[in-house]
């Protein structure tokens, strides 16, 4: 039986519940954050598809709310650290907040393509519509300040996440102490 490999260029398989799950994040309105404060041209959201190889890929949703969830094409997903680790609510505040200058330096979207080449594209949510960028992970060194900034933020948020899924797997708390 012949292993077909799938080109770097070729879409990720996706499952429907993914992409109603995305959709949903990408065209989440200002108003779910009515309590919290910020200007009609600042980011409140930011949405990042991340390819993790040739067949896997995982979104990234945070909210200014330090709400922040993963999502993977196959459906799988990892939702509610925000609720249980204030290192997760950090981190992903952190992001939206400082993805300002980023936002200041892209074009305006409506367009959601899923990516290609390994490259992550990032959707900027703000009151006046969604900005987007791409960052190749490959050739970030040599990229300008702000994605640099962006990049190496959304990975603090991925760090952050990924102790909580392992602390949640142990049942420790924040601190990483045994209850």
């Amino acid at each position: 039986m012949a292993v077909v490999r799938r080109s770097p260029l070729d879409p990720y398989p996706v499952t429907p519940n993914y992409l109603a799950t995305r959709n949903s994040a990408l065209h989440i309105p200002p108003a779910q954050f009515s309590n919290m404060k910020f200007k009609s041209d600042e980011v409140y959201g930011i949405i990042i598809d991340i390819p993790m190889g040739q067949t896997i890929m995982v979104t990234m949703v945070c909210f200014i709310n330090g709400a922040a969830n993963l999502y993977f094409n196959n459906g799988s997903e990892y939702t509610g650290a925000s609720t249980k680790y204030k290192s997760v609510v950090q981190a992903a505040r952190n992001l939206v907040v400082n993805s300002n200058p980023l936002k200041k330096t892209c074009k305006r979207t409506s367009q959601f393509p899923l990516p290609v080449a390994g490259k992550h594209y990032i959707y900027m949510l703000t009151k006046r519509g969604t900005f987007s960028a791409e960052i190749n992970p490959q050739t970030i060194h040599a990229d300008i300040k702000e994605k640099r900034v962006v990049y190496h933020l959304y990975q603090q948020v991925m760090g952050a996440l990924r102790l909580a899924q392992l602390r949640d797997a142990e049942n420790l708390p924040e601190s990483g102490n045994q209850a």
